[in-house]
């Protein structure tokens, strides 16, 4: 009668392998790049989604802005961003972007966002508002944005953010079609693939790029079969890295694909003709974005001269 109550047992914690494994962010540069965040009362995906990136980016004063609020209308088993009904959008959100850009002194920058399903253009006047004022304030820094799908709002929000001329264009089809009813049960593979699709036909000249997660159970043939719906759209850039899950929550990692693979997966996608390829365990959508849109650029450029 009186012996003590015991906790249940937890299952024991699943080991990453040692090639997924990074050390906690604690340096100066990482304390300065989160303290001008606050200042300026921004959100970033790096923060929002647990990306194991955050300590090299922000030591190198390099961060990905996350508009609209913290708060998404949708609800993806992968993504650890709150769900909910967000705030009323920032009016003061477009100048603080530019400030931030301004004093870490970005030659690139990635400005993303929560899905924003209430807003009537899915917040697309808020993205072109941010890139007017990048324009505005550091002429010199190139945009990258990474977008939602823009549900039944996409035709208007993509014709509209391509009018305002980013340099990239940035949606994440993140994983293959079999799985999206589990994985992205908001979204529409075809409808992710027509929106990268109508940013070439708007403007040939804007880079495009998208992502996919790998280990949530998808087949090799499925992620080539990806690839090729990915050329077919024109589009010139493909990151491919590993799913790690956020919180216990959150659909579990079927498998943890290894470097080796993730490499052989590359070899296959510059094969297909991808412009520039990123492909590794912690690769992230805007992990060494400045960098990497450099080489696209290059490799555009050889591509132009080589056709003469």
């Amino acid at each position: 009668m009186n012996a003590p109550i015991l906790p249940p047992e937890r299952a024991p914690r699943e080991r990453k392998p040692d090639w997924i494994r990074v050390k906690a962010p604690t340096s100066a540069g990482y304390n300065e790049t989160r303290r001008l965040m606050r200042d300026l009362n921004l959100n970033t995906v790096c923060e929002e989604a647990a990306c194991p990136n955050i300590g090299e980016c922000w030591t190198k004063k390099h961060a990905t802005v996350m508009i609209l609020g913290d708060v998404c209308t949708r609800a993806c088993a992968f993504c650890n961003v709150k769900t909910g009904m967000p705030k009323a959008v920032d009016p003061l959100e477009p100048e603080h972007v530019a400030i931030a850009a301004a004093k870490m002194g970005l030659e690139h920058i990635v400005i993303t966002s929560v899905d924003r399903d209430d807003l009537p253009d899915g917040g697309a006047s808020q993205f072109v508002k941010v890139i007017k004022a990048l324009r505005h304030n550091t002429p010199k820094t190139t945009i990258e944005i990474l977008t939602p799908d823009f549900r039944n709002k996409a035709d208007a929000a993509v014709e509209a953010i391509v009018a305002a001329r980013p340099d990239v264009y940035n949606h994440n089809l993140e994983t293959v079609p079999r799985l999206y009813p589990t994985i992205r049960p908001g979204a529409r593979y075809y409808a992710s693939l027509r929106l990268l699709e109508s940013v070439k036909r708007h403007d040939p000249s804007i880079f495009t790029k998208s992502g996919v997660m790998l280990g949530l159970g998808e087949e090799r043939l499925e992620v080539h079969q990806v690839m090729d719906d990915m050329r077919s759209a024109g589009i010139d850039f493909l990151t491919m890295g590993q799913y790690l899950q956020p919180t216990p929550r959150h659909t579990k990692v079927m498998d943890y694909v290894t470097p080796q693979a993730f490499d052989a997966y590359a070899a296959i996608a510059r094969a297909k003709g991808f412009l520039l390829v990123a492909s590794s365990p912690l690769t992230r959508s805007s992990y060494h974005a400045g960098d990497d849109f450099a080489k696209m650029r290059d490799a555009r450029a050889a591509q132009l001269a080589k056709a003469g």
